[in-house]
């Protein structure tokens, strides 16, 4: 079982009974009741036109044994059969073609829901599972539920004209019918006992599935890193383990099939020989006609198709049932993020308060304990601190990414909890550490969320960044496309167009996680002057990485392991001496023109140095 590690259900799945699930698929089919309906009147039509034919030809070959002169019974018969054709094709091709109408409409209001249920998932859920998984949820997912409907309506038609057939045999001779039914409860023990088997490898193929959705994923959206490190072998080699991992669970599905339609159908040959003996003694005894004989040959292939068809393809049904048992789980996941009220937000001032805060990701990584913290409306307050300190996760659950387990955050006075969610988030500006761009131009990705901003209105706030200058390093200026998640522009300009993306919203909190990547002074100063445009009109939380960030807050707060250690200006944390001077000198000290200078004199007096020698 080690092979097939990773294929474990999701924290989120669970596993609903096939009543709930029939009960939950069949409520997607109610609005198209009527469409339903006159699927049903035409597959109870073509399962009556089906039973007719072979009783028909029965009656006409026991006339024709009658009287071998009598041409027009088989005149009848032959139009008959010609009739039967177009009218069954003309009903078969309106029944798919509703059926694939209602099933693409369902296919498309379950994907809708799905996708909705994925983007409304708290931040933490696509940081806990990976987006190729869920991806495979709202795609492949679907499809196989789609194929399996289709063949459900199939069946269903087949398994009508059993029991319409069955009916008219007992009026015939109930012993030979009894023959044919004696091998039902067989047939069903069988296909019942492959059932367990069939839900579980159908379960783990849609979760390999999964898995090399994600392994492509992961491989195209981190193409340039694996090219920049030469290790194109090496991703290939990760991708074929997975592929490999497919391979051998496809293969266990298909041992299923294969494994049921050689058993059905040496049922159903044995079925057929001794239906063939008892009705061959029973045409010998003149208990039944030669016609009702062949009648009775005919039903047996009636019988059998659609049985074989329900039990071999018991594996499909199985699957489609995961399928959808993996979709609803997706939908029906619990929030992690839980709000009390939802309060409409008109407008914010910006206060933020926390009282006896305690947040951790998991029991084993506390990250706040017992925290308290004042932020006045419109200050400008700096987080620094080592790797771990506790930055970044105050900032998430400012922005209700994730739930901290007790205490108390206020936000102009006013519980968290108890805020409209989607008003809420209006008012919030944030800048992550790498900002993410969608496909598009620098004006669409400035507008992002506000589509009633102009490229005049857009152009108006650029320039107020370094007069604008920052647009003529673009080729096309604001119509330049960004490129798959931003990848034509470099780190500076990201952040340019994320910084001016929040500018357009004017929101009352802004949260900025600064990049700790290098980039030239020239597009650092248009970025600090974006952020202070910033500044001036909300209340500001920066993580910050640069000297120049620091500098301009009205208050730098210290973070060591989720606590408060020391807070103030630059100016009197350097004074102190203390755990900021230290975190100066280590990050930011050499980011200083002093420095700068500092350096280039040592360097000169090293060269006096070794010229003196």
């Amino acid at each position: 079982m080690g092979f097939f590690r990773g294929l474990d259900p999701e924290a989120y799945d669970r596993q609903y009974s096939d009543k709930e699930l029939t009960r939950r698929i069949a409520a997607y089919f109610r609005p198209y009741r009527g469409r339903v309906a006159l699927i049903s009147l035409i597959v109870v039509g073509t399962s009556l036109l089906s039973t007719l034919q072979p009783i028909l030809i029965s009656r006409g070959l026991d006339a024709l044994v009658l009287d071998r002169s009598r041409q027009d019974v088989f005149l009848l018969l032959v139009g008959f059969m010609l009739m039967f054709g177009l009218v069954t094709w003309g009903a078969s091709w309106s029944r798919r073609w509703l059926t694939a109408r209602i099933i693409s409409e369902i296919i498309a209001t379950l994907r809708r829901t799905a996708f909705e249920a994925a983007i409304n998932h708290d931040l933490s859920f696509f940081d806990e599972f990976r987006s190729g998984r869920i991806l495979s949820r709202i795609t492949s997912d679907t499809e196989e539920f789609a194929q399996v409907v289709q063949l459900v309506t199939d069946l269903l038609g087949q398994a009508l004209q059993v029991v319409l057939l069955m009916a008219y045999l007992f009026s015939v001779s109930w012993s030979l019918t009894l023959l044919i039914i004696a091998f039902m409860p067989l047939v069903m023990l069988v296909a019942m006992s492959l059932r367990r088997l069939a839900r579980k490898v159908t379960r783990r193929g849609f979760r390999v599935l999964a898995e090399v959705n994600a392994a492509i994923q992961e491989a195209v959206t981190g193409i340039a890193v694996a090219k920049n490190f030469r290790q194109e072998a090496a991703i290939y080699e990760d991708f074929s383990v997975v592929n490999r991992q497919s391979f051998k669970v496809n293969l266990q599905r298909g041992y299923a099939l294969a494994l049921t339609f050689p058993l059905l159908n040496a049922l159903s040959g044995l079925g057929t020989a001794a239906l063939l003996y008892g009705g061959g003694r029973a045409v010998g005894l003149e208990a039944i006609s030669l016609g009702e004989w062949y009648l009775f040959i005919t039903s047996v292939d009636h019988f059998w198709a659609p049985m074989i068809n329900v039990s071999a393809f018991w594996n499909q049904l199985q699957g489609g049932l995961s399928a959808a048992e993996r979709v609803f789980a997706l939908i029906d996941a619990e929030p992690t993020v839980q709000q009390a009220a939802r309060e409409p937000v008109s407008s914010l001032q910006g206060e933020i308060t926390f009282k006896h805060v305690d947040f951790q990701y998991t029991e084993q990584e506390q990250v706040l304990k017992d925290f308290d913290l004042q932020i006045a409306a419109g200050e400008n307050v700096a987080f620094v601190g080592h790797t771990g300190a506790g930055k970044s996760s105050i900032a998430k659950i400012i922005a209700r990414f994730y739930e901290f387990q007790s205490g108390q955050i206020l936000i102009d006075g006013r519980d968290i909890r108890t805020l409209d969610l989607h008003d809420y988030r209006r008012q919030l500006g944030i800048v992550s550490q790498m900002p993410f761009l969608f496909s598009g131009t620098i004006a669409d990705n400035i507008r992002y969320g506000r589509e009633e901003i102009t490229d005049a209105m857009i152009l108006d706030i650029a320039r107020q960044i370094g007069d604008g200058e920052w647009l003529e390093t673009l080729p096309e200026g604001l119509a330049t496309d960004v490129g798959e998640r931003g990848a034509r522009l470099s780190m500076g300009q990201r952040q340019l167009v994320a910084l001016m993306r929040v500018l357009v919203h004017k929101p009352a909190i802004f949260i900025l996680d600064e990049a700790t990547a290098s980039i030239d002074p020239f597009t650092e100063m248009q970025i600090q002057q974006a952020t202070e445009l910033i500044l001036r009109q909300s209340t500001s939380i920066l993580i910050a990485h640069r000297l120049s960030t620091v500098r301009a807050v009205d208050r730098i707060i210290v973070l060591d392991h989720g606590h408060i250690i020391e807070q103030g200006s630059h100016d009197e944390l350097m004074q102190q001496g203390g755990h900021y001077a230290g975190l100066y000198d280590t990050y930011f000290r050499h980011q200083s023109l002093a420095y700068v200078e500092e350096v280039g004199q040592r360097l000169r007096g090293g060269a006096e140095l070794v010229a003196a020698v």
